[in-house]
């Protein structure tokens, strides 16, 4: 038995969706802990296409249970559609779960977003717009709706008129915007609560019931490390807590209960929004990875910015979350490139640093120190052993697992499930076992 939380090592968008979806044929149930709309992944299944927000890929495994935990907040109109798409594709969605404490985002919370980022002008963060920064923010003022607050009209009437009067007077006063008409609201989410009633549970109460049964758990995080609210490149973070502890609080479990931790980065890195990025891309090279990449937002579509493998913020991940092993993506981008960098160390200030700053004024200042390694170039589409993988690309793969000082457990190689070389079983393995390639 094992519970294992997968977390992003990079700044979101490293693939986590895939592997997910990879562990879930192992999994019992599948927690997605913190985060809203402003996460995506694209799942792709018999050449399908699935883009799903909310909704842990472990849906698409009809036997397993996911679970959308307390410390996500939910827009209910898109998970609906989601919900919706699944459905029309043929998918059963019986085994979703929605945690009658996870908060709401309603529509003053992404109008609300918008504004501000665009108030902020030059010193705007790079937010979706999907209202994720002010739902938590009224979480934490004890000013929120929440799941169970849209099951019952009248509760939910008592709880939204209060706040939804200030939020009218910020709307039309700072913003210059119309207000909400408060009973459209309440009719609209209440509605939502109608259609989303049979899914709602007591988050703690079922987790700890599969964790008695002894069942494997997986918890899933969005975002990814350096987006951490305490953690990451603040001011340029998302709103929630995306490392690995996170899964405890957003769960509702204590940290006894987590076996191992399984970390996933790409084999470059990609950012998207605002804030430094020191092994940043331009050009031709730029472009070339992110079209071979696909790098485009699920949830924005935005272009992600591209650059080479950061081992700094790589051992940080690392150390922060606990990794037990990594999970390597998108090997393949990098197939046609005759030499790859790798960054090592940092340059801050004339002196060569191997951490991350805390400060986003010192790490926006730091140069990369960069090691350079033979590309392969020849395709790694098609490989599906270690064996099968060029000489220089296992080369690769070594460097990346010393100079984390981590394992690597995983290597995808495409977007389909069967583009991938699993080392060793992440789950089931030995802890820390020699999983490094």
């Amino acid at each position: 038995m094992a519970n294992v939380v997968v977390i992003g090592a990079q700044w979101g968008d490293e693939g986590k969706g895939k592997i997910t979806d990879l562990l879930s044929r192992s999994a019992d149930v599948v927690v997605r802990y913190q985060g809203g709309v402003n996460a995506g992944h694209t799942i792709v299944v018999d050449d399908k296409v699935l883009k799903l927000h909310l909704i842990p890929s472990g849906i698409l495994y009809p036997e397993t249970i996911c679970l959308i935990g307390s410390g996500t907040v939910v827009d209910p109109k898109v998970m609906l559609g989601e919900l919706d798409m699944l459905a029309e594709n043929g998918i059963d969605i019986g085994g979703l779960r929605l945690a009658s404490t996870a908060h709401v985002t309603m529509p003053y919370h992404r109008m609300l977003d918008l504004a501000m980022e665009q108030r902020r002008g030059d010193r705007r963060i790079g937010t979706t717009g999907r209202g994720i920064g002010p739902t938590y923010a009224d979480k934490s003022e004890r000013n929120g709706i929440r799941v169970i607050d849209l099951l019952d009209q009248d509760r939910l009437r008592d709880r939204l008129l209060g706040p939804l009067g200030e939020k009218n007077l910020l709307l039309e006063r700072i913003y210059g915007l119309e207000p909400l008409d408060p009973e459209m609201v309440i009719e609209e989410y209440a509605a939502y609560g109608r259609r989303l009633a049979p899914h709602v549970v007591d988050c703690t109460r079922t987790i700890h019931q599969a964790a008695r049964e002894r069942k494997n758990i997986l918890f899933e995080g969005a975002q990814g490390t350096l987006l951490d609210l305490d953690h990451g490149t603040y001011p340029y973070v998302t709103s929630s807590n995306p490392v690995s502890g996170g899964a405890c609080i957003g769960a509702g479990v204590g940290p006894t209960l987590i076996d191992r931790v399984i970390g996933v980065a790409k084999a470059y890195t990609t950012r998207v929004g605002e804030g430094p990025f020191p092994t940043e891309l331009e050009g031709s090279l730029n472009d070339h990875l992110c079209d071979r990449g696909h790098e485009f937002g699920t949830t924005t579509g935005r272009r992600r910015r591209c650059g080479w493998f950061d081992g700094v913020i790589g051992r940080y991940a690392v150390q922060v979350n606990g990794l037990d092993c990594l999970a390597i993506t998108k090997l393949d981008v990098l197939d046609e490139l005759d030499a790859i960098e790798v960054c090592v160390a940092y340059e801050l200030d004339g002196e060569r640093i191997d951490y991350f700053p805390s400060s986003a004024e010192d790490f926006a200042r730091c140069r990369p120190i960069f090691e350079s390694l033979p590309g392969w170039q020849c395709s790694t589409a098609d490989c599906r052993r270690l064996e099968d993988l060029p000489p220089t690309a296992m080369a690769y793969l070594r460097f990346l697992a010393e100079l984390m000082e981590v394992p690597i457990a995983i290597v995808s190689l495409g977007a389909n499930r069967d583009q991938t070389i699993v080392v060793e079983d992440p789950i089931h393995g030995p802890k820390r076992a020699l999983l490094s390639v």
